[in-house]
């Protein structure tokens, strides 16, 4: 026989009969409570509510108080049945009244945030991250740097380089597994000569005129000839990463702005062939400067090549290159004119590690002329040791030198200007020997500041075969102080002191302050 406590007790239970379905009820009915609590319903919700709750809990026992007398000489089994079908019965209304209850919710819900509306399941899921290949394997201590030049180096497997280790910016295009990425910085410079410096565009001390009438003359000279412009290509192949690089800036003329090739090379795992750096130079050793020239003394050559490297493990790398010859002759008389018999031969031997890197390189070259009087032919050749070590947790040491005979081409300061041979008077090839070197050191007063305090010398040897005003000496030394707020933008302001020492001892000097600004697309 069910028996009820109370007609209308919703929170002890319907009846002794109906305990379970009851305590159902109730943990069902404080759930809802609890939800509802979190949402924020006004008065008008509740009450409706609450009428409908008290609707339900009195149709149950008024259906169990009236059928209570007739089914009281029922058999159990038959009760038991009335209570499943009365459970099931309870359990429809409770469906139907969430049902009731959720309409309201949702007309009265506050509007949600534009944030949590991009979030929603209907709006685009964020672009997976792209795996370069290449990016992660750089060793040596991130580093930044204006111009930039270890970015366009070639590494072994395609590597990524200190001044990017993470790679940024690269996309993939649909249906291949091809990532591009479209580089480079816009850069303006401001320049101010104390004497004229010969080139006004950028600091070269060996073309400082010496005894010019207007040498004491001042200039000023504003150019965005520095700004580069980059195209690159990276996709993983079964013969390692396979990169494409282009790059162009517009140094192409001394009086305008003349497109010029920088880079155009691909290169499949550690087999590099294209037009670019020099396998000889040290890509990774040159100082961080805002005159795009660098240090005199410093390993610098664009030039067309083909080279392998040779990985040795724990970031040893030997690398064997032959690369286009260029026999430059100084002041060559009528008739005579240089001969290319055989490509330059470098031989490069690089040791990473997470302070720094060491590298030493050695060219051959075979150098010649033919005249009417004759010819000649002679092999030369060079060294150069550089490197970086990280000091303390960001500074930086750089560091270069390099010697040999024939080599004036390799060289920043001395490239193009035929001092690498020179014919003597009985019709010998004289190679003409060269030394020098450089020392850089960037120091960071902030994460945002930081200055670079830089030297460097290049010697050459005196020859009576040549002119009183060809080359003898030149000095580069450079103090600067460079802001970057944001990744993307540099500015800063320079200063530079040059001198020139022609072969018969007469001397010129010039002071110059530059200031750039440089907004880079990727950083």
């Amino acid at each position: 026989m069910c028996t009820p406590r109370c007609a209308c007790d919703r929170f002890a239970g319907a009846c002794h009969a109906c305990a379970a379905p009851a305590l159902q009820y109730r943990v069902a009915d404080q759930g809802r409570a609890r939800r509802r609590s979190g949402a924020g319903w006004q008065g008008c919700s509740r009450f409706m509510e609450n009428v409908m709750r008290l609707a339900v809990l009195t149709f149950a026992c008024a259906a169990v108080v009236v059928a209570a007398p007739a089914r009281a000489q029922d058999s159990a089994d038959a009760l038991r049945q009335e209570i499943r079908t009365l459970r099931q019965t309870l359990e429809a209304m409770e469906k139907r009244l969430d049902a009731l209850e959720s309409v309201p919710a949702t007309a009265k819900a506050t509007p949600a945030p534009a944030s949590i509306a991009q979030a929603s399941p209907t709006a685009l899921p964020p672009p997976a991250a792209v795996q370069v290949p290449g990016g992660g394997q750089a060793i040596l201590p991130p580093r930044d740097s204006v111009s930039d030049p270890s970015s366009a180096a070639s590494r072994p497997d395609s590597a990524a380089g200190p001044t990017d280790p993470e790679l940024k910016g690269f996309f993939a295009i649909p249906g291949t597994d091809t990532l591009i990425r479209i580089g480079g910085y816009a850069k303006l410079d401001a320049i101010a000569d104390a004497r004229a410096a010969g080139d006004e565009d950028q600091f070269i001390p060996s073309s400082i005129p010496v005894g010019s009438a207007h040498r004491d003359v001042s200039n000023f000279n504003m150019h965005a000839k520095q700004t580069r412009f980059s195209f690159e290509a990276r996709r993983p192949t079964t013969h390692g990463n396979l990169r494409f690089y282009l790059e162009n800036d517009f140094f192409g003329s001394s009086d305008g702005y003349q497109f010029r090739l920088r880079h155009a090379y691909g290169q499949l795992g550690n087999t590099y062939a294209g037009y670019g750096y020099s396998s000889f130079m040290d890509a990774d050793s040159l100082p961080d400067t805002l005159d795009f020239a660098g240090p005199g003394a410093a390993g610098y050559l664009l030039v067309a090549g083909i080279h392998h490297s040779f990985s040795l493990g724990k970031g040893n790398t030997v690398t064997l290159a032959a690369e286009d010859p260029d026999t430059q002759l100084n002041a060559p008389a009528d008739g005579v004119r240089a001969v290319d018999q055989a490509p330059d031969v470098s031989l490069t031997a690089r040791m990473e590690r997470d302070w720094g890197h060491l590298q030493i390189g050695m060219v051959a070259r075979s150098l010649a002329y033919d005249g009417d009087a004759g010819d000649d032919r002679r092999i030369g050749g060079g060294l150069q040791l550089s490197g970086s070590a990280a000091v303390g947790e960001q500074d930086l040491l750089l560091f270069g030198a390099l010697g040999g005979k024939g080599i004036a081409r390799y060289t920043a300061d001395l490239t193009g200007s035929g001092m690498d041979a020179v014919v003597a008077d009985d019709g010998r090839l004289a190679l003409l020997r060269l030394h020098g070197g450089f020392v850089g050191y960037t120091h960071y007063w902030t994460p945002m500041w930081r200055s670079n305090l830089i030297y460097g010398q290049l010697s050459g040897e005196r020859n009576a075969a040549l002119a009183d005003d060809a080359f003898r000496r030149s000095r580069y030394g450079v103090f600067n102080l460079l802001w970057s707020p944001a990744p993307s933008w540099t500015m800063g302001m320079e200063l530079l002191y040059g001198q020139l020492e022609q072969q018969r001892g007469q001397r010129s000097d010039t002071v110059r302050l530059q200031g750039s600004l440089q907004y880079n697309f990727i950083k």
